[in-house]
Formats: structure tokens, sequence, C-alpha cells
């Protein structure tokens, strides 16, 4: 039986936990609780699949009450969109974790495109293509769909409302990886121009990196996030390419940083080291560090403890830059 994965993906969040096989034939849209909208990143047969690759949404929790899907086996890379009553002109794109094996759907996609749509904002959560699924130029595959992203969302302005000056990215764990990249190699060739919208800039206004995997150096890094983007035995030059740290540059958008010290899946050191190589060239950054909160906390993770304060950090932050 085919399937349409817009009924997956906007599932309900009161689901009780079931296997993938059932999950995928069992699921429903219920009102209320999906994107407003869905649009795919690439026209129709610009892009093909690696043979055998099959999407598939998984439910992780046992939770009735918090919904953890995660889409794995991507093959059509596509935008969901969270459109606002009032818009205010500011649109942010999302780019979930996953430590590219799969990308997280409520967690860091769908839970924080709610909070920032109910301020005015229009949300973008992006499901990008994954390094290790078998694509041409894997490496490039993510990054790719991340520069079409903002160039798609800029194309979009006049139909949904928002600034193309205002428009800024976000990233959770290898969805950080993700985002970091795009913040030193928005310009970076590595998609052939498809349409009118990739002559706009790839450049967002405003990046936000949280909890994120960055470096490929094997001292620090996310070892599955890095082995799937560049291989388990790359060379040096491989290396630097794919570790933003050592690629920050004096017109990267500004950058703002949270992370947990207590982070045990991906090291602090990742948000310190890139920090740091910012600062180093002058480069506008904030960062944020709280001594708890481990890793993945997102929204509801993070109840209770002090890091909860952190999308209010956000918001204030991207106010500053007048994104908001």
């Amino acid at each position: 039986m085919t399937l349409d994965r817009r009924a997956l993906l906007t599932a309900g969040l009161t689901l009780p936990f079931v296997s993938a096989a059932a999950a995928q034939a069992a699921w429903t849209r219920p009102a209320g609780l999906a994107a407003d909208a869905s649009v795919a990143l690439w026209p129709e047969g610009h892009i093909q699949p690696p043979a055998g690759l099959v999407e598939a949404v998984v439910q992780r929790s046992g939770d009735p009450n918090a919904s953890d899907r995660m889409l794995q086996g991507i093959t059509r890379p596509q935008l969901d969109i969270f459109r606002p009553a009032k818009p205010n002109g500011a649109a942010v794109i999302l780019a979930p974790g996953g430590g590219y094996r799969y990308v997280v759907v409520d967690k860091e996609g769908y839970e924080l495109a709610r909070w920032l749509r109910e301020r005015g904002v229009t949300v973008y959560v992006l499901f990008y293509r994954l390094p290790g699924d078998g694509w041409t130029n894997g490496a490039d595959v993510p990054l790719a769909d991340a520069q079409r992203a903002v160039r798609l969302v800029r194309s979009r302005a006049g139909a949904d409302g928002i600034d193309p000056a205002r428009v800024a990215f976000g990233g959770f764990s290898a969805g950080g990886q993700v985002a970091t990249s795009l913040l030193t190699r928005f310009d970076a060739k590595v998609h052939d121009p498809v349409d009118a919208a990739d002559a706009l800039s790839a450049r967002p206004d405003a990046l936000a990196a949280i909890y994120p995997v960055v470096s490929m150096d094997p001292a620090i890094a996310h070892a599955v996030s890095r082995e799937k983007l560049i291989g388990a035995n790359p060379d040096a030059a491989r290396e630097k390419l794919y570790s933003p740290e050592r690629n920050v540059r004096a017109d990267q958008p500004p950058l703002w940083l949270l992370h947990a010290e207590d982070d045990s899946v991906v090291k602090i050191e990742n948000s310190v080291r890139l920090r740091a190589a910012t600062r180093n060239i002058g480069a506008p950054v904030e960062a944020h560090f709280f001594e708890r909160g481990e890793h993945g906390f997102g929204l509801m993770k993070a109840a209770g403890l002090p890091i909860a304060i952190w999308p209010e950090l956000l918001w204030s932050w991207l106010a500053s830059y007048k994104i908001v």
C-alpha cells in the first residue's frame, strides 16, 4: 500500500507507541495538529533517489502525550510550513537533528515551529536528504538542501507574507551541522541552478545552532554523524572542509549558540570551538552554555531546568537583529 508522507508526518501527538510498520498503516491526520502546508524543495524529477531507498516514519515515544517521530530514508526533501494568523514578516527555517541517520519530526521541528508561529513567525521545517543514504556527492546533499531552502523561502516572500531580508535558519544536533555548514559555505557551489529561486542568496540573515554537531575532528566529533557525512577514513582536507569551525569568514551571518555542559552525546567543545573561531575573526556571535540539559532537550525536556528559558533568549536575540 502506498501511503502519503504528509499524512504520516502530520499525524497527531496523542498516538500510543506502535511498531514502525503498524504506525505507517494506522496513522491519520487529526485536525489542528498538522503543518499548514508543504512544498517540495526541488522540481519534480530533478533529483533521483538512490535505488531501494524507502521513506518511513517511526514513532519512538511510548508517551501518548509526547510524540517523538523520525523520518528516515528521505527521498523527497521538503519544507513543512507553519503559518501564523497574523504574520509579522519574519521567517525561520528549522533543520532538526537525527545523527544524519534520520530527521526528527516533533521534538526539534514541529514543537518550536508551533511556538514561533504563535508569535507571528512563518516557520519552515526542513526535511533534508541524509548523506549516508547513497546519494551522489552524499556529503554535500544536506548543505545543498539547506541552500535551496533559504533561496526557495525568499522566492516565496510574496505568497507567504514574509520579508526576504528577515530569514533566519536554525539547526539542532546534526541539523546544527547542516546549519553551521550553511553559516560558512552558504555560497559554495554544491548544486546546479534549477530555476529563478537559485539566483537568490542562500545566506541567512541570522543563524542559530542548538546543541550542534560542528567539528569533524575525531577528538570531539559526534562519531555517527562524522562517519555518515565524510566516511570512516577521510583525509585531512576532507575533514577540514566539513568542519565549520575551521572555515569561519567575516561575512557569515550573526550566530547564536546553545549547549548544555553535561551533553554526553555531542560534546560542548563543538560549540566552544565555533564560538572561539567566530570571535577570533570579529564576526558576531552570542553563546549560552548551561550546566544541565543533556542532549536533545528541545522544549519539553528542558522543563524544570534553567535551560528552559532558551526559546525566550533566542527570541530576544532575533529581535536584536530585527528578524522578529
